[in-house]
C-alpha cells in the first residue's frame, strides 16, 4: 500500500513539473517571422522528403572524412543560409576570372569561385593576378520553386533590352550555356542553343538542381554525379554524395514556403505600398506573377509576389564591379536582385498585396 502511494505522488509531481514548464515555455513564433516550412498542399510522401532535404540541408555538416574539402567555403549547407535566410559578412562568397563575354580564362587556377578555406595540409585559394572579381552574399533560399515555375515567355515579355518603350528600363534575360544534366522546361526559350538564367547573383544557374549541384562542388568541395570535378584536383572523382540526397535538397529548395509579409494592414506599410506604385518601383520589381504546371502540384498555378522581374538591369559604370557570368559584355556591370517576397495570398494570410 505505501508503494502505490508513492507512485501515486511521484506521478503527480511529474505531472506538475509537465505543466509548470509548459506555462513557462515560449510561445511558437509566428508563421510570418520564420522563414523555414513547407508550401501548403504536399502530399504525405512530399512531406517526407521536404524533411529529409530539410535534415541534409541545415543539419549535415560535412568532413574531411566524408568527402569535405580539400578546399571549400562552408562546411554545409546551413552554415551561409542559417534558418534558410540571407548570408551575412562572414559567409561572404568570391567569384573572380571573367571581364566579358569571351569566357573565364581562370578556370585552371580555381575559377570561378575562390575556396578562401583548407582542411589541415592544404592552402586556401588567393586570387590570381590579373582576375576581377565580385563578393556574393549568399540569398535567402525561401520561395525559389515558385520563380522556377514561372514561364520563360512570362519573363521575356518584360524583356526591354532598347528601352523601346521609353520608361527608362532596359532589363535582359542572362542567356547561358547549361551542363548536360539539366533538363530544360518544355516551354523554356532558347536563343542561339542558349537558355534563360534566372539563379545567383547575375542569373548564371537555370534552375535549383544546377544551383544545388554547383553549391555542393564550390562550396563545399563535395563531388556528385552531376558535378564530379574535384575542386582541388581539377579531376573527376566517384560521387562523395548520393544522388538522392542531392535530389532531396533539391526538392526542399523548391517546396520552401515563401515568405510571408509582416503588418499588411500597417498604415506605414500601406503608404509604402502606394509609394512604391507612385515612384515606379514596380517597372522592375515587377510584383506579380501566376506559377505554370508543375509536377509538384502545390507549386501549380499559384499567384506569387515576388517583386522582381527576373531580368538583369544596368546600374551603371560605378556599381560595375568587373565581373561577369556569360553575358554581353556592355551588361557585365549589371547588378541583378529581387526585390524581397511579398506573401503568398492563398495562405491564411490572407491580403490584396
Amino acid at each position: 500500500m505505501r508503494n502505490k502511494y508513492i507512485f501515486i505522488s511521484i506521478l503527480l509531481l511529474v505531472a506538475f513539473a509537465l505543466s509548470s514548464c509548459e506555462k513557462f515555455s515560449p510561445a511558437a513564433p509566428a508563421e510570418d517571422e520564420i522563414l523555414d516550412g513547407p508550401v501548403e498542399g504536399l502530399t504525405l510522401g512530399q512531406t517526407a522528403q521536404f524533411l529529409r532535404g530539410d535534415i541534409a540541408f541545415n543539419s549535415r555538416i560535412f568532413t574531411a572524412a566524408t568527402g569535405l574539402g580539400s578546399i571549400f567555403v562552408a562546411s554545409s549547407c546551413g552554415a551561409c543560409h542559417a534558418g534558410d535566410g540571407k548570408g551575412h559578412p562572414f559567409t561572404t562568397l568570391t567569384r573572380f576570372g571573367q571581364t566579358d563575354s569571351t569566357g573565364n580564362h581562370f578556370l585552371h587556377l580555381g575559377g570561378p569561385q575562390l575556396q578562401n578555406r583548407a582542411l589541415p595540409g592544404y592552402v586556401p585559394e588567393q586570387i590570381p593576378q590579373g582576375a576581377t572579381f565580385s563578393k556574393i552574399t549568399p540569398p535567402g533560399v525561401t520561395g525559389l520553386g515558385f520563380l522556377e515555375m514561372v514561364s520563360d515567355a512570362d519573363i521575356m515579355a518584360y524583356s526591354d533590352p532598347n528601352d523601346a518603350n521609353g520608361d527608362g528600363i532596359s532589363g535582359v534575360p542572362n542567356w547561358i550555356s547549361i551542363p548536360s544534366y539539366v533538363v530544360p522546361a518544355t516551354t523554356a526559350i532558347q536563343q542561339n542553343g542558349k537558355y534563360m538564367g534566372r539563379f545567383g547573383k547575375k542569373a548564371a544557374v537555370y534552375n535549383l538542381l544546377q544551383q544545388t549541384a554547383n553549391a555542393y562542388n564550390q562550396d563545399m568541395g563535395i563531388t556528385t554525379i552531376f558535378e564530379p570535378k574535384d575542386v582541388f584536383s581539377l579531376q573527376e572523382i566517384d560521387p562523395e554524395i548520393s544522388t538522392q540526397e542531392v535530389l532531396d535538397v533539391v526538392f526542399y529548395a523548391q517546396t520552401l514556403k515563401a515568405p510571408i509579409q509582416r503588418d499588411q494592414n500597417n498604415a506605414d506599410v500601406l503608404l509604402g505600398k502606394q509609394l512604391f506604385k507612385d515612384i515606379d518601383c514596380a517597372g522592375c520589381h515587377r510584383p506579380m506573377y501566376t506559377t505554370g504546371p508543375s509536377s509538384i502540384e502545390a507549386l501549380s498555378n499559384k499567384t506569387i509576389y515576388p517583386y522582381t522581374d527576373l531580368l538583369l538591369h544596368d546600374m551603371g559604370a560605378s556599381l560595375d564591379d568587373g565581373y561577369t557570368e556569360e553575358m554581353p559584355k556592355r551588361m557585365s556591370g549589371e547588378r541583378r536582385h529581387y526585390g524581397g517576397w511579398g506573401c503568398l495570398p492563398n495562405r491564411k494570410e490572407d491580403s490584396s498585396f
